[in-house]
């Protein structure tokens, strides 16, 4: 099981970027998903985070420039950045609440995924 990110790079201010996510493994169900971001010296904080039924929250800082989406068929939770400044530079994490039967039964767990740094220039 695993949460595969992709997407960052780098941007000039003003720009736009759109990261993905993908959970993919032996995985019952996924709930919430989201994205974080800790940029350098700062602790990692939340970007977004949306539930299976397409409900969202956002970092109250970044409503209206970013937007959370997901295809539940893929498993795949998207982030679309717009008018990116460069105080967004960070790497950027992926989670999700996976649904995983094993030996001990039907859980949820929290995955991250491996980080995509995204860079904007001034």
């Amino acid at each position: 099981v695993q949460l595969q990110a992709s997407g960052g790079g780098l941007v000039q201010a003003g720009g736009s970027l759109g990261l993905s996510c993908a959970a993919s493994g032996s995985i019952d169900s996924v709930n919430d998903m989201g994205w974080y971001r800790q940029a350098p010296g700062k602790q990692r904080e939340l970007v977004a985070r949306i539930t299976n039924g397409g409900s969202s929250k956002y970092a109250d800082s970044l409503k209206g420039r970013f937007t959370i989406s997901r295809d539940n068929s893929k498993n795949t939770v998207y982030l679309q950045m717009n008018s990116l400044e460069p105080e967004d530079t960070a790497v950027y994490y992926c989670y999700a609440d996976l649904i995983i039967t094993n030996a001990a039964g039907s859980y949820q767990y929290g995955y991250w995924g491996q980080g995509t740094l995204v860079t904007v220039s001034s």
